[in-house]
């Protein structure tokens, strides 16, 4: 198991990458799950945005992509988030940018787990894992 932190066309540094690889592997065990390779590209809209329209050929801008390598219980994947999205989403959510990029990071574990956001019942369901997911990197402080 190993988590990834690199960036593309950004200069950005993730603070507490120890406590997040730690934060995420415990989302994972808690789900009966073993965590595998996970890798996160943090990059700027512009660089999301193409990869957006040359993966999955969405014309829209998002704050972040996961590519989903999962095989039975070994949680694997790679995301790529954009930290120009996470700035602007916590300043419209009124919270901090740790804060909205903790959220935006399990999300994507949320959606390797098998979760989706697709529907307002599926994403009501993703708001409450997310909050339950952000409660154990609290408790990991």
């Amino acid at each position: 198991m190993a988590i990834y932190f690199s960036t593309e066309n950004i200069n950005f540094n993730l603070k507490n990458k120890l406590r997040i690889k730690k934060w995420i592997a415990e989302v994972i065990k808690r789900e009966g799950k073993t965590p595998g390779d996970i890798g996160y590209v943090f990059c700027d809209d512009a660089y999301l945005l193409e990869a957006n329209i040359e993966y999955l050929n969405h014309d829209t801008y998002t704050d972040i992509i996961t590519f989903d390598y999962v095989e039975g219980d070994l949680i694997s994947g790679d995301m790529m988030i954009s930290v120009d999205r996470i700035r602007e989403n916590a300043t419209i959510f009124g919270v901090s940018f740790e804060q909205e990029l903790h959220r935006v990071i399990i999300h994507g574990v949320l959606h390797l787990l098998g979760n989706k956001d697709k529907s307002e019942k599926d994403a009501a369901k993703m708001r409450k894992l997310e909050e339950k997911a952000l409660a154990v990197y609290d408790e990991l402080s």
